[in-house]
């Protein structure tokens, strides 16, 4: 049987180097390619698909976004995320979306093509430090609860001197904890730390 796969990226040149890994197996077919999640949603309703690899951090919907409304919309694909980090909070909001396995896009090509199997047989294809963690449920992205009580606060669109009020601490503080957030959520600056952590489910507003 030929495994039928989409890729969802923003990167053309991930869509174009996983393309090319894929077209060169035997057992598998690249049956389309998108840049972003709305466009893949309407594509997969006309055409067939097995396995979609998506994905977790795009412009236009993002990658847990895209898990869920496939699951609902197009239930018989079976999603395996693509991401350059490994945020455990991240993984976990994909799994809980859909998501049956998680592939670094700086795996190699043995290990991806494993996952897309695994997934392809109805297993789950995730890495052995991820697999232990989400079977007991201790997905954490490390940042502690005062960490996350800042960035929502600022999420909310409050200054470091309002947070800082608020919490009783000092602005020297409150900049030390955005500062520790952003390292520990591999971004560059708040703004982008809060998108994650809202997409991520980190953090609720």
């Amino acid at each position: 049987m030929t495994i039928r796969i989409f890729i969802i990226d923003d990167h053309p040149i991930v869509r174009f180097g996983l393309s090319a890994l894929l077209g060169m197996q035997d057992n598998i077919a690249v049956v389309g390619t998108a840049g972003d999640g709305l466009t893949a949603l309407d594509m997969m309703r006309e055409t067939p698909v097995d396995i979609a690899l998506v994905d977790l951090r795009m412009a236009e919907l993002s990658g847990i976004e895209t898990l869920r409304r496939l699951a609902a919309e197009v239930p018989t694909v079976r999603a395996i995320v693509l991401s350059s980090f490994e945020l455990d909070e991240e993984i976990y909001a994909a799994v809980k979306a859909g998501a049956r396995g998680y592939v670094h896009k700086e795996s190699s090509a043995e290990e991806i093509l494993k996952a897309i199997q695994s997934v392809y047989a109805g297993k789950q294809a995730f890495p052995r430090r991820i697999a232990e963690k989400l079977s007991h449920s201790q997905m954490s992205a490390g940042l502690s609860e005062r960490e996350r009580e800042v960035l929502e606060l600022v999420a909310r669109g409050l200054t470091n001197k309002e947070v800082a009020t608020t919490l009783g601490l000092s602005q020297f503080t409150v900049r030390n904890h955005l500062n520790h957030i952003t390292e520990k959520l591999d971004v560059s600056d708040r703004t982008e730390a809060i998108i994650v952590a809202l997409q991520a489910g980190i953090i609720t507003l």
